[in-house]
């Protein structure tokens, strides 16, 4: 499977939904993916800090993964909080995060991000072809 995704976390249905091609396709608890890219939409972010409600504007985008064991490296935590940041970050070092080689999205009552400390996270200048 090769195909690009984009993952967001679905307030509604409190999971996560992933979208390919402008559709939601499915809606899952556990998402892997590789060649990550952190978007936050600088518009829809600037929108939620101006009316106070949440809309859907950052998500991760990349590679889906279907094999339930496809990386076995260590992963560190990170998060989004549009209220406080306008990245991802790294929940440890708050760093900010724009890529990775492979993000597990888990809900396990709550989102959790886990993503691959790489180089791919030293610098946002690098893309992924879409």
């Amino acid at each position: 499977m090769n195909m690009r995704v984009e993952v967001y976390f679905n307030l509604h249905k409190r999971c996560f939904s992933v979208r390919h091609a402008g559709r939601v396709i499915f809606h899952s608890n556990l998402v892997r993916i590789r060649h990550a890219q952190f978007v936050v939409q600088p518009a829809g972010r600037a929108r939620v800090l101006a009316e106070g409600k949440k809309n859907v504007h950052a998500f991760v985008r990349g590679t889906l993964i279907a094999e339930p064991n496809a990386y076995h490296g260590v992963l560190t935590r990170a998060t989004y909080n549009p209220y406080k940041y306008s990245t991802f970050i790294d929940v440890d070092t708050k760093k900010p995060l724009y890529l990775s080689s492979y993000v597990t999205l888990l809900n396990n009552n709550k989102p959790e991000i886990y993503y691959e400390t790489s180089s791919f996270n030293k610098s946002h200048s690098t893309s992924f072809a879409a």
